[in-house]
């Protein structure tokens, strides 16, 4: 019997693309779908999704079991997010021991995390991009890792300690970085 080949990719999601590979929504006519950045195999499927406002790296396989085990709570999600305003000691606290958000219409605790005010963004492929005009006041960027993935997390957890985010980029995911310039694609052996 032969074994299955997957195919397995790493990309740089920019900004204002779904997710997704096909557009079957009414209201979503003229969006912009992955499929527009490279000819991915048959079958491949987002693990885990960033939304459309969000960017970054982004791992597609065709294989489930892959899939899974990258969803998982035992593989770790780090973000960049650009926060409205100087963010405190005591909102990173707060973020780190877990803050309670809403999801589906509930109260959900999220878990502890890593939180961490950044000053350089070297060492990822971030391109400058206008937020917002510097006269509406001070941002500052911080990193927040996760183990768990809610329906945008990492915007509702900084919105309730009082810093909106107004740019988000996923950076890590386990032991893979954000290499890529923004739309490239590269196809790997393995994840």
């Amino acid at each position: 019997m032969q074994q299955e080949i997957h195919h397995h990719y790493i990309i740089h999601k920019p900004f204002r693309y779904l997710s997704q590979f096909i557009n079957n929504q009414n209201k979503r006519k003229n969006k912009k779908l992955l499929g527009e950045l490279y000819d991915f195999a048959k079958g491949t499927m987002a693990i885990g999704r960033l939304d459309e406002t969000s960017e970054g790296l982004l791992l597609l396989t065709t294989d489930g079991k892959v899939s899974a085990r990258i969803t998982s709570n035992k593989v770790e999600k780090e973000y960049y997010a650009l926060v409205d305003g100087l963010i405190t000691n005591e909102a990173i606290a707060q973020l780190q021991n877990g803050v309670i958000i809403n999801i589906h219409g509930k109260p959900y605790k999220t878990k502890p995390c890593k939180v961490n005010l950044i000053n350089d963004l070297s060492g990822y492929h971030i391109e400058e991009r206008f937020v917002r005009d510097e006269r509406h006041g001070i941002t500052s960027w911080i990193s927040i890792t996760l183990t768990e993935g809610k329906f945008r997390q990492v915007r509702k957890m900084t919105a309730i300690v009082g810093f909106p985010t107004l740019r988000l980029v996923r950076v890590r995911i386990g032991d893979i970085k954000l290499d890529l310039n923004v739309g490239m694609v590269r196809e790997v052996e393995q994840l």
